[in-house]
């Protein structure tokens, strides 16, 4: 079941706003419903966050992602369609319904901080334990972890107007975390920040969400924030969602023109990974193979380089065709021509950081998983292709390994 479903949600401020809706879906623009005093601020959203998802809705002011957030908690009533919370329609709910799931479902995370400024950072990050009535002695000792988990241990006993706007943030993130809600809001959380310290706070959150995989919806209009923090993300335009997807989907298949225009001056070498460019592996050998064998193989497939892995595909190593050539085979094992000095990347590597190893090299780098495991290569030229914004080299076979060193020159 997914964490958040919202469907063919619309939201029209103004006198009779149902009469917009239906315009709206007979096909009025939102200019014409202006004219008739209606304000359409989101039309026909549709998405799901799955469970320990970072959903980010990236979107200019005025585009209808603030007046989304607020559906989804029921801060604001939808004019039309409804948005369910791990199954249960938050559109229907009575007052007292909606006031339980803000309590002990969903937490938010505001721009502005919203920070008590009578209380010390611990009452604060433990307020909303105290409305659900949580005992004092529990509700500090939740409120220090989780001001422990935001690096503000120690500053539990000042008060808010002794920390810098960063620190502050982190109080109201350590609020939601001690909350314990499985979903949190974040509406503009880091956009009253300096670059720096903001940053530095979605560094905090990405850290967060490894160790918590709490569901996030995430609201920004910085594009790049988006691509940083986002597993899926949402384009909004004019109250309408023009595109959702991953950061790679986005970047490589804009939906329309007005994405395309958005997108072209992300930084796509901190946004992409290796998995975003890696190809299958072309030529693999295991390690009890013997020299013969590789270089027919070598050979035959028209490749300078063939990695060597054990029986779980860990990657041991590599062969060059270089050593292999003007050389008896006999005698000789794959152990003593093996290449152990690969420097194998993670398929989460930025392509910023594949660079200077790429420099280094004439090889295809090698991608492991997390347990050293082969998983793929990045040959030079897809990596530069994808840098330059052309998406995928589109080689196949032969000619890849042998038209890389050219490629690069």
């Amino acid at each position: 079941m997914s964490a958040i479903t919202a469907t063919n949600l619309y939201k029209v401020f103004g006198r009779r706003p149902d009469r917009g809706v239906r315009a709206l879906q007979q096909g009025s623009t939102r200019d014409e419903l202006r004219e008739q005093g209606l304000t359409a601020a989101v039309i026909d959203a549709s998405f799901t966050v799955e469970p320990g998802e970072i959903f980010v809705v990236m979107g200019l002011s005025g585009s209808g992602k603030s007046t989304l957030i607020r559906m989804v908690n029921g801060l604001l009533d939808a004019t039309a369609g409804s948005v369910s919370i791990h199954g249960e329609d938050v559109t229907k709910m009575s007052p007292s319904q909606l006031r339980t799931v803000r309590s002990e479902q969903v937490s938010m995370v505001f721009q502005h901080f919203a920070l008590f400024p009578h209380r010390t950072v611990a009452d604060d990050a433990a307020y909303g334990l105290e409305t659900r009535g949580v005992a004092k002695g529990e509700r500090r000792a939740k409120a220090v972890e989780a001001l422990r988990m935001v690096g503000l241990e120690g500053w539990e006993n000042h008060m808010p107007a002794q920390l810098s706007g960063g620190m502050q943030q982190r109080v109201g993130l350590a609020r939601a975390l001690a909350a314990g809600t499985d979903i949190m809001l974040m509406d503009e959380a880091f956009s009253a920040l300096d670059p720096l310290i903001r940053r530095e706070m979605q560094d905090q959150l990405i850290e967060l969400q490894r160790e918590l995989q709490r569901t996030v919806l995430f609201i920004t209009h910085d594009l790049n924030e988006a691509m940083r923090l986002g597993d899926r993300i949402a384009i909004m335009r004019d109250g309408e969602i023009v595109q959702i997807g991953t950061a790679e989907e986005i970047l490589n298949e804009p939906a329309n023109d007005y994405v395309a225009q958005f997108i072209q001056d992300v930084d796509r070498s901190r946004v992409l990974t290796a998995e975003a460019v890696m190809e299958e592996a072309r030529v693999v050998l295991p390690a009890n193979a013997d020299l013969a064998a590789a270089r027919t193989l070598l050979d035959e497939q028209r490749a300078s380089t063939a990695f060597v892995i054990d029986e779980s595909r860990r990657l041991l190593g590599a062969v060059h065709a270089s050593s292999l050539r003007g050389g008896a085979d006999a005698g000789r094992s794959l152990a003593e021509v093996l290449d152990r000095d690969l420097h194998p990347v993670g398929s989460n590597t930025p392509l910023v950081d594949l660079l200077s190893d790429a420099a280094r090299t004439s090889v295809p780098l090698a991608v492991v998983d997390t347990e050293g495991r082969l998983v793929g290569e990045v040959p030079r030229v897809a990596l530069l292709s994808q840098l330059a914004g052309g998406g995928s080299a589109g080689d196949d076979g032969a000619d890849t390994d042998e038209n890389e060193s050219e490629a690069v020159r």
